[in-house]
């Protein structure tokens, strides 16, 4: 038993120093640890430190907004509309017969453009013509009655009543004669209008009925009537366009201070032209402005030599006005909005990135109209990398190029 007390004693004892050394074996792991991440973390943030304070100031390059003397402009925009327009319906009924045109064709002043069957109204023409010889028969009989009975009065062989009687009969025979001759006139008008001409010269439209149907027509037209096609002019052609009250202000001063026959020219620019190429003259302002938009109805007439112009199409119509104004002028680029105000980004003398709101206009000469907030001697940061207001930048000179001032506004 003695025996066995001392074996467990001595198993105790070396069990001890066995688990005091891993515990010193954790406690140097965990050292070495933490001081490998204090020197990786250390490390990255001197290198960022660093990297901070070596980061270059950004360049920016700067220039002057350019300074002019504008004449004003105003630009509406306009659809093209033909200056005759007619639907040509059948003004009599018959058989279509004839097509003298293809769809789209244009057609001169005189044309046949269709036909209908004239063989009624022939006939009728040729029953007034009859009608018309047997009156004058009519007529020179009772011209030659008469003066018998006036030759046998004189002799005291007729009466006064037969002489009356004659003289009824040649009033008679002459309204008979005036009849025939009005219906002559009618079927012959009739007839004339089994042949559609072109009232003017101008481009067809597509044709709506064809050859062998019956159209219905009368003379004074109406929804009773056929519509055959309709032909609108071409040359020249109508740009209407609408001006608010402010604008027909200012044009309205600008006409009453220049006589001259330049203040009703009008420049236009179709939809995929970037210059105002083509002048017409303002022919037409209205006498009243709408009330529910607050415009103004004009109309300017457009040369069309080319055809290219067709009814419906859009266009820019610019005025010119005589008055001038003192403005700047800088890349529509460097304009950023902010809500309703414009800004621009400058360089102040001290380096530093300043925003001043600035009022803008169209573009002329292929840059940005400022009116108000900019000054001859900001530096408009024109190029380089983005910046924001209140940095520190160091700048590179440069230059605002002008363009043509036949563009687009």
């Amino acid at each position: 038993m003695e025996h066995t007390i001392t074996q467990t004693t001595g198993n105790t004892g070396e069990q001890e120093p066995a688990k005091h050394g891993h515990k010193s074996y954790l406690g140097i792991g965990a050292l070495v640890m933490i001081v490998i991440a204090a020197v990786v973390v250390g490390s990255r943030l001197f290198h960022g430190e660093a990297a901070t304070a070596a980061a270059p100031t950004p360049t920016v390059v700067v220039g002057q907004p350019v300074h002019k003397q504008l004449h004003g402009r105003l630009q509406f925009l306009g659809q093209f509309s033909a200056v005759d327009q007619v639907e040509l319906r059948a003004q009599v009924g018959g058989t279509l017969t004839f097509i003298g045109f293809k769809d789209g064709d244009i057609v001169r002043k005189g044309s046949l453009l269709f036909t209908i069957d004239p063989t009624p109204y022939q006939i009728r023409l040729d029953q007034g013509n009859a009608q018309i010889a047997s009156a004058k028969a009519r007529l020179e009989l009772a011209g030659t009655e008469l003066d018998r009975a006036q030759t046998l009065q004189q002799t005291d062989a007729g009466t006064i009543e037969n002489v009356e009687q004659r003289k009824a009969e040649l009033r008679s025979a002459q309204a008979a004669l005036n009849e025939a001759e009005a219906l002559v006139r009618d079927a012959k008008f009739d007839l004339d209008r089994t042949h559609v001409f072109a009232p003017f010269s101008g481009r067809m439209g597509t044709h709506l009925v064809s050859v062998g149907n019956l159209v219905s027509g009368n003379r004074i037209g109406g929804s009773s009537t056929t519509l055959l096609a309709t032909i609108v002019s071409t040359n020249p052609i109508y740009l209407n366009f609408d001006m608010s009250e402010g604008d027909y202000l200012s044009f309205g001063r600008e006409r009453a201070i220049h006589k001259d026959a330049l203040r009703n020219k009008v420049d236009i620019a179709l939809s995929d032209e970037s210059s105002f190429a083509r002048q017409g003259t303002l022919n037409f302002l209205d006498n009243t402005l709408d009330r529910s938009s607050g415009t103004i109805h004009a109309r300017a007439t457009v040369p069309n030599e080319d055809l290219l112009l067709t009814p419906g199409e859009f266009g820019r119509v610019r005025l010119n006005l005589q008055s001038s104004r003192e403005v700047f002028l800088v890349p529509d680029s460097v304009v950023t909005a902010d809500q309703t105000d414009r800004m621009i980004l400058v360089v102040a003398p001290d380096g530093i990135v300043r925003t001043k709101k600035v009022q803008t206009g169209a573009l002329r000469y292929g840059l940005r109209v400022v009116y108000s907030g900019l000054s001859a001697s900001d530096r408009v940061i024109i190029g380089g990398p983005p910046v924001r207001p209140d940095t520190k930048v160091s700048t590179k000179d440069g230059s605002i190029t002008v363009g043509s001032d036949d563009g687009s506004n």
